[in-house]
């Protein structure tokens, strides 16, 4: 008798804000990949959700903006509720080729997460090269988590590993707390090398968001071990 194995569910989760001149495009590359796509329009106003609906995706909405972290939290949680095995989530701006989706899902076989690591290069604004390399230091200090490139937002994980690693914070910290969550649960992760794309030179973490990040992770590291509350 031949066994019948379920195959994994596999979701895409889209966090979007004002993206309405990227979405279509990028839930239809995304949906070459993937079937189940969900796009959480996070308070938007130019009627992002509206084109990612038109475009194939599921929209779930925040009528205000909340962040990106609470924005993905939604679509996750979304996700796990109806079914979801595995969760890749990408950004909504095009920086993230869905064409390396196999690349993901490929890596998590015999891991919990995959995390994308950019192809850093002249693109990439210095004042973001420098402060990426401390995070990454700071990272790897404090919670043994050894990767090149600790906010690129392009991930995959098992349900298993959503259970550990899903974030409190709402904004881009996220990002860092997730990976803070991966060395606190000791869980198995790996890199696979994405192409950088910057589509807009004023999008993404600033100075300030990377003084908040270190910072935090700090804070993080003293609540796990009993010093804050």
């Amino acid at each position: 008798m031949k066994l019948h194995i379920k195959p994994h569910r596999i979701y895409a989760i889209i966090p979007a804000r004002n993206e309405k001149k990227n979405i279509g495009r990028v839930v239809q590359k995304v949906k070459s990949h993937i079937k189940d796509v969900i796009v959480v329009d996070d308070g938007s106003t130019d009627g992002t959700g509206k084109k990612a609906e038109g475009s194939g995706a599921f929209v779930l909405r925040h009528i205000i903006n909340l962040g990106k972290g609470a924005a993905l939290k939604t679509g996750c949680d979304y996700a796990i509720e109806h079914g979801a095995d595995i969760l890749i989530v990408l950004d909504a701006d095009g920086q993230h080729d869905p064409a390396e989706i196999p690349l993901f899902l490929k890596a998590l076989k015999g891991n919990d997460i995959v995390i994308g690591a950019r192809k850093f290069n002249q693109s990439m604004p210095k004042i973001l090269l420098v402060g990426n390399w401390l995070i990454n230091r700071v990272t790897e200090m404090l919670y043994n988590v050894r990767i090149k490139d600790s906010l690129c937002g392009y991930r995959a994980f098992t349900k298993y590993a959503y259970s550990k690693i899903r974030w409190n914070v709402s904004d881009y910290s996220m990002e860092s707390e997730m990976v803070a969550n991966v060395g606190r649960h000791k869980l198995k992760y790996k890199q696979v090398e994405i192409a950088t794309i910057y589509s807009d030179k004023y999008k993404g973490t600033t100075v300030f968001d990377g003084f908040k990040i270190v910072l935090d992770l700090l804070y993080w590291k003293l609540r796990g071990n009993g010093f804050a509350k």
